[in-house]
């Protein structure tokens, strides 16, 4: 399940409703994204996602797609927050579901790994004088590169 949405969320509302009636899930395992107030050594006041509708929701789904085809999943979930959002708030939750552990936690960690270097979101951040784009680091695409079928 993709949710790409402004508003904050409730993980453990969230989890709930993914697993009601499921008794073939024996492992859940979540991650949540939170801004931080410091970015690269600079303060960071604000943070502003912006993303393309449409265009990211299929992104997702795709990535989604593709933790479900490697790992034996029962349920999943992420949810990606966009636009305008201060140091503490939540960002972004990954949830995996499996009849096993090991499953939900490979799959949450690619789905996480997959969703900082392919989702097409783009980070404003401001340090409450001026702004700047975030860029690509590498070490997001060294963590994503293990996961590249070779």
């Amino acid at each position: 399940m993709i949710k790409v949405q402004q508003q904050d969320f409730d993980l453990a509302a969230e989890i709930a409703e993914l697993t009601r009636g499921r008794t073939d899930i024996g492992g859940v395992v979540s991650f949540t994204g939170l801004v931080r107030d410091v970015s690269d050594g600079a303060k960071v006041a604000a943070m502003t996602l912006e993303h393309y509708p449409g265009m990211t929701e299929k992104q997702l789904a795709a990535i989604e797609r593709d933790a479900c085809a490697r790992w034996p999943l029962s349920a999943s979930l992420i949810i990606h927050r966009y636009g305008r959002l201060m140091p503490g708030e939540q960002i972004m939750a990954v949830v995996t579901a499996s009849a096993h552990r090991q499953a939900a936690f490979e799959a949450a960690e690619f789905l996480v790994d997959w969703l900082k270097t392919k989702a097409p979101f783009w980070k404003l951040e401001s340090d409450g004088a001026a702004e700047s784009w975030v860029e690509a680091r590498d070490s997001d695409d060294t963590a994503a590169g293990r996961w590249e079928k070779g």
